[in-house]
């Protein structure tokens, strides 16, 4: 969909979304800051489409718009975190599952701030 940012919006009642998880990189950042509701966060986690590009810099300022450079391990690193999770038997926290069709009452849940541990949602 090459004009996803506006569908987002749109779907939104124009108001736009809370977060984006931007894996794109320049090609689909404008995007992400159209998507993206005044007071907005973006966070850029890939560079899919490369490492330099335009941004709007205005739609930015005027949107309040936030961004964050996530920066990930590679896959070395994500495989001594899983033999260390693995060997410690470390198992998270869960509060409450709900199921997919609950996904409302799951964010509201979360939201209200009063569990302790992961909200999760079953497929």
């Amino acid at each position: 969909m090459p004009d996803w940012g506006q569908k987002a919006k749109d779907v939104t009642d124009g108001r736009g979304v809370d977060h984006v998880i931007e894996v794109g990189g320049p090609g689909t950042l404008t995007q992400s800051i159209t998507a993206c509701r005044t007071g907005g966060h973006i966070a850029l986690i890939g560079i899919l489409t490369g490492v330099t590009g335009e941004v709007a810099i205005p739609a930015l300022f005027s949107n309040q718009i936030r961004i964050s450079g996530i920066s990930i391990g590679n896959r070395a690193d994500q495989g001594d975190m899983i033999r260390a999770i693995t060997a410690n038997r470390l198992k998270p926290v869960i509060d409450r599952r709900f199921l997919l069709p609950e996904i409302v009452a799951a964010f509201k849940y979360y939201e209200s701030q009063k569990h302790f541990g992961k909200v999760c949602l079953e497929l």
